[in-house]
């Protein structure tokens, strides 16, 4: 997986939360627009993930289920934008619960591979929680919704920006420096 992925993953969830909150009043109308455009871009990026990693089987799975997963989130909400509250509740709740599985997967994977696969998990885990609590209370306000979700993206990118500098940390000791030692002991 490469990590500036995840990273990029992490920085829009995080600058989708972020609006969240500046934003509570928001209509319905633009909170569903930026839950479409992130379900999307999040979607690609997994989809990308994946077909990076066609090769290998258990690595491609798991994210490409989840952005299949993410963009039919996003494209739902895009064509059918007189969603009710509920029902978007319940697409949002669906998305998290789906994709949080699928990143759950793709930690456990990656358990013998790198270092940041339990941040990658506990992603998947509060992804999971988050959907259940979502359907649990669907009679809540636009703007109760809107700070849940806020609050969502901004600690799901912490931990996929978390889990972006252990994955980059992991890789740059995996490849060969291609530094050649000069010195007294190598003949130099």
């Amino acid at each position: 997986m490469s990590w500036w992925v995840v990273g990029l993953r992490g920085a829009a969830a995080i600058l989708f939360g972020a609006v969240t909150f500046m934003l509570p009043a928001v209509t319905l109308a633009v909170l569903v627009a930026l839950f479409g455009a992130y379900a999307l871009v999040d979607g690609f990026f997994k989809v990308a993930t994946a077909v990076h990693h066609r090769g290998d089987r258990a690595s491609s799975s798991a994210p490409l289920v989840g952005g299949l997963v993410g963009i039919a989130a996003g494209i739902v909400t895009f064509v059918l934008p007189g969603l009710t509250e509920l029902a978007l509740l319940y697409v949002i709740a669906a998305w998290a619960i789906l994709g949080g599985i699928a990143e759950t997967a793709a930690a456990w994977r990656f358990r013998r591979r790198s270092s940041g696969e339990g941040w990658l998990g506990l992603n998947g885990v509060l992804s999971i929680v988050f959907g259940v609590l979502t359907m649990l209370m669907p009679g809540a306000g636009a703007i109760s919704v809107a700070w849940l979700i806020g609050l969502y993206a901004i600690i799901v990118g912490a931990l996929l920006l978390r889990a972006s500098l252990r994955l980059r940390h992991w890789a740059g000791r995996q490849r060969p420096t291609g530094i050649i030692p000069i010195g007294p002991a190598h003949g130099g």
